[in-house]
């Protein structure tokens, strides 16, 4: 690419040497290295800013406001860049500079030429590809057709800087139709998949007859040598379809979202083919969930090597790692464009980490979800842990407990961060923290018990922190499914904010909290449940089951929010299981059967 840039300079000078350039670039990082080296090619002319038709003063002033200090230089040479890095008001500025005629070259990327309304005596094309895909002719078309608008000017031109070996291309495809090709190949086990878990194909023969209804199949025919067909008989396109969805069904399997039947026909879909279709993830993302998803392993690891961030330019996944970390860190980052990929980044995180909650979910993991649910409260509020505190007497950790030292009064507040911040970020932070959601939880265990004529909802004894007392302990039938019932209330409905405090990377959300059901001990994940905002008083169910063996038995239930560190609360269920009782697990299969009941994580989510 850098050695095109002599090339667009005398095109320059050749072809419109005092009206408004456009010059079409393959990446941010070119539209800054371009207007670089077209600022030292100036350097040797006799008036250096001959680009610039706007007064020094005032353009000292346009500048000033300017954020990018890349564009700040560039702009005082009559130059502006154009991408998706730049602040906002940046790019609207250099609109208006080169819309207005006060600057005369403006360097933009493929992606933004398309769409933006900028009129151009030369449009110039360094190079015709972005990353790794070629920037077609009818794209070029489009761009060119920036050059000589009616009312504007009289005439255009175009200038196309290629490589040698493509000059014979562009020259026969800017004369001539460009037939439009289907991408439906690279992608093929991704649709099959969404198609599955939709209940849609359920064999080989419908995933025969689903390709052949699509525009692939057309242009198949109609051009077969794009695919390396040599003729279109019968014979030859139907063994290329079945090759086709054989290896497409294949690498389904191998990522656990499909199973096919004995009878090497019939296809089922498995809970990872939902997960991977619900999510628009790709199946090769579950598949590395599925292998990799541990509790001692980095959660943040896994959610960086997702194959969605694989689009990502330079080192896609070591950079989505780095750029998580800066998020997390809140680093100063050393450009706008990693700004820009960090907003990429996060805009895929939740529904990654939702979809890595599922799978944990399935597996009965319960370490691992739960740190997939403090992963998803670390993006939102772009940090990794929470700032300890020295109040009066002892430290306070966490939000709640920071909440109860102030007893509701800012001077108490003002007090215990006196020496941290200064006066106004204390007002803020106090305004912040008035905010937070402060929800109260009542639990009850519903189902059935022997000598009872009809479904009871029996509540949980208080926590006495004495695991001897027998009043700690809720007595339930072993080798049962029970459902808890878990009341929720935020106390200071009277505030109208519901939306989450969030940093300038992560987008607007409403308040949202997470219910995990687990045994502590044997580290196993019994249910889990999202719920939105809770204003007024709601009620949410989570079927579980009793262990097999009678005894004594603590679960745990979490309430965690998925917007803030520190606001996680944890109860303990102390239930101590009986024998098992026919008569009361066969009401609980009937009222489970006919809907009384949600379906619990062990008889499959």
């Amino acid at each position: 690419m850098a050695s095109m840039n002599k090339p667009v300079f005398q095109a320059i000078r050749s072809h419109s040497p005092a009206m408004p350039v456009l010059i079409v670039m393959s990446s941010r990082r070119q539209t800054r290295l371009t207007a670089l080296e077209l600022i030292a090619f100036l350097a040797t002319e006799d008036d250096p800013k001959q680009w610039l038709h706007q007064d020094k003063t005032q353009m000292t002033d346009i500048i000033a406001t300017v954020r990018e200090s890349n564009l700040k230089l560039t702009l005082a040479f009559g130059i502006g860049m154009h991408h998706t890095g730049l602040h906002q008001r940046d790019r609207k500025t250099v609109e208006e500079l080169f819309v207005n005629c006060k600057i005369q070259i403006l360097i933009a990327t493929s992606t933004l030429a398309w769409g933006v309304n900028f009129p151009a005596h030369l449009v110039i094309f360094k190079g015709t590809e972005y990353q790794t895909c070629v920037v077609v002719s009818p794209d070029v078309l489009q761009m060119m057709g920036r050059a000589g608008r009616p009312q504007y000017d009289d005439q255009g031109k175009a200038v196309i800087l290629v490589h040698d070996i493509k000059k014979d291309f562009y020259k026969k495809f800017l004369y001539e139709p460009f037939p439009v090709e289907s991408s439906l190949l690279g992608v093929l086990s991704d649709h099959l998949n969404a198609e599955i878990a939709a209940g849609t194909i359920t064999s080989k023969q419908d995933a025969m007859d689903y390709i052949t209804w699509m525009y692939f199949f057309r242009r198949l025919v109609m051009n077969p040598s794009y695919n390396s067909l040599d003729d279109i008989s019968h014979e030859t396109i139907n063994k290329f379809l079945s090759n086709l969805v054989e290896r497409s069904l294949r690498d389904l399997e191998c990522s656990y979202c499909m199973e096919i039947g004995e009878d090497d026909c019939t296809i089922e879909a498995l809970t990872y083919s939902r997960i991977s279709s619900y999510y628009y993830l790709k199946h090769q993302t579950v598949r590395m969930f599925k292998e990799r998803l541990r509790a001692e392993l980095p959660i943040q690891d896994i959610l960086s090597d997702a194959e969605e961030y694989g689009e990502l330019p330079d080192s896609a996944h070591i950079k989505t790692h780095l750029l998580l970390q800066a998020h997390f860190s809140r680093a100063q980052l050393p450009c706008s464009d990693y700004g820009t990929d960090t907003k990429t980044v996060l805009d895929n995180a939740i529904r990654i980490c939702q979809a890595m909650l599922d799978v944990a979910a399935n597996e009965g993991w319960l370490v691992t979800a739960l740190s997939i649910c403090n992963l998803v409260q670390m993006i939102i509020q772009e940090q990794q842990h929470l700032y300890l505190f020295r109040g009066f007497h002892r430290p306070i950790e966490g939000l709640p407990k920071l909440v109860a030292s102030c007893e509701g009064r800012e001077n108490t507040f003002a007090a215990i961060l006196g020496e941290e911040l200064q006066p106004h970020q204390i007002s803020q932070a106090w305004s912040f923290l008035s905010h937070l959601p402060v929800v109260e939880v009542r639990l009850s265990v519903k189902g059935w018990w022997e000598g009872c004529g009809e479904q009871a909802q029996r509540p949980l004894p208080a926590a006495r922190g004495k695991l001897r007392d027998e009043r700690s302990w809720l007595d339930v039938h072993a080798d049962q499914e029970y459902v808890l019932q878990v009341s929720l209330q935020r106390i200071n409905t009277g505030q109208q904010r519901v939306r989450t405090h969030t940093h300038a990377h992560t987008c607007i959300k409403d308040e949202g909290w997470f219910l995990v059901l687990g045994e502590v001990e044997r580290r196993e994940l019994l249910a889990v449940k999202r719920i939105g905002y809770c204003r007024h008083r709601s009620t949410v169910s989570l079927a579980f089951y009793t262990p097999e063996m009678t005894g004594k038995c603590i679960y745990t239930l979490c309430l965690m929010s998925d917007s803030y560190l520190g606001l996680d609360q944890h109860y303990d269920l102390h239930l101590n299981m009986t024998p098992a009782c026919i008569a009361a697990q066969v009401n609980s299969e009937v009222t489970e059967a006919m809907g009384g009941m949600s379906v619990n994580l062990k008889a499959g989510m």
